[in-house]
């Protein structure tokens, strides 16, 4: 089965090194040629590092290339079994791109986008078969991360669902099915990792440092919101942001942060431009972390009562399975638990007494508690009883 890629940066490049992998011919299109060009660099370098770890053999590096064809032109999608677009998050820009396409692949083909926050339904609706439309969202680095979300438009028939399901199942990946809504699961349950750390420094109870000390020593994250964001690059978290408090009606759970929206207009956008909410240049002197036990307890309860309350009100909104949403979480972001097992841990109960304290605190809608989690406080329930 012929698979292609539209976009040849970092995503793209990723999963049409995934599909190879999986056997299958790729063409990885990209109307600039240089970027073409450097992700076939790429990917030469990756395969030397993995022949030289004995990952792979130098003829399965060779034949892993070898299947990846490069390409400017549209016509060399003509035969696919499934399209990928891993472009820039514009939805004009993309849904240009499936008009162009569709002159191209037949009926059959699936034609996927790997957005991280726009809506499915709006790019399907571009299709002159949106049945055969859908979102299959991988995560970078796409080869390494096992999670994919599987997202049906309201118009992807179960056919077609089914077919593109049990092909990236096929590739050895963890997929999980999410609602059409803004985020999906990993990118909406994910948002108060940032937006309360953010918070927690504007307020000033704590610096950068210490809360990402306080999130990996104490709340056991591989790594800490900031150095995270900086990972990320602070132009697209708070791009992601931004889309998911403007496409969930202003709703002020997710509204941004002005210290990253300064971040992202000044260009300190984080590893990618040397400085962030770190300095990554050579001579940089790493900040101490205020290392406060009681303090980082604090800090890691509050963030991690929010992000139980935000997975628990996606479970009430119907945007995934139980199972699904931990799954998604552990797998796409490496939270150390599933957040609804480990509210269970914590207690129902306990929660919700958190999040009201919070609420009448601040008086402020941003910490209202789900009412899932007040009902199950109410009759003594678990979601994993």
């Amino acid at each position: 089965m012929k698979i292609g890629i539209i976009g040849a940066g970092t995503m793209g490049a990723g999963i049409a090194q995934v599909a190879s992998q999986s056997k299958h011919p790729v063409v990885l299109f990209d109307v600039n040629s240089s970027a073409l060009a450097k992700a076939r660099a790429k990917l030469e370098k990756i395969m030397h590092r993995l022949i030289e770890k004995g990952r792979v053999s130098s003829e399965e590096a060779q034949a892993i290339q070898d299947r990846i064809s490069y390409s400017t032109n549209y016509s060399d999608f003509t035969g696919s079994t499934l399209v990928i677009e891993a472009i820039v998050e514009n939805h004009e820009i993309k849904t240009k791109v499936f008009r162009q396409l569709e002159d191209y692949v037949d009926e059959q083909c699936l034609i996927a986008s790997n957005t991280s926050s726009l809506s499915i339904a709006a790019l399907a609706a571009s299709s002159s078969n949106p049945t055969r439309f859908l979102g299959i969202h991988f995560f970078n680095p796409a080869p390494l991360m096992p999670l994919v979300e599987i997202i049906p438009a309201i118009q992807t028939s179960t056919e077609n669902l089914k077919k593109a399901k049990d092909l990236i199942d096929s590739w050895g990946k963890v997929t999980v099915m999410a609602k059409d809504t803004p985020g999906f699961i990993v990118n909406r349950v994910a948002r108060p990792f940032y937006g309360e750390a953010l918070r927690i420094y504007d307020e000033g109870l704590a610096d950068i440092p210490t809360i990402d000390w306080a999130m990996k020593e104490i709340g056991g994250f591989r790594m800490g919101p900031f150095q995270l964001m900086d990972y990320i690059g602070n132009d697209i978290n708070y791009t992601v942001t931004e889309t998911v408090f403007k496409s969930f009606f202003y709703d002020p759970r997710y509204k941004p942060s002005f210290t990253q929206k300064r971040m992202a207009e000044a260009g300190y956008l984080g590893r990618k431009a040397g400085r962030g909410y770190y300095d990554y240049s050579e001579d940089a002197v790493p900040p101490e972390a205020q290392k406060d036990q009681a303090k980082g307890e604090a800090i890691v309860n509050r963030i991690v009562m929010m992000l139980i309350n935000e997975a628990a009100d996606a479970l009430y909104l119907n945007i995934a399975s139980k199972e699904d949403i931990d799954l998604a979480m552990t797998k796409g972001v490496n939270y150390p638990k599933g957040l609804l097992k480990w509210a269970d841990e914590k207690g129902i109960a306990e929660v919700v007494k958190f999040m009201d304290a919070l609420h009448q605190e601040y008086l402020e809608d941003r910490y209202r508690v789900s009412p899932l989690l007040r009902r199950m406080a109410r009759d003594d329930q678990k979601f994993y009883p």
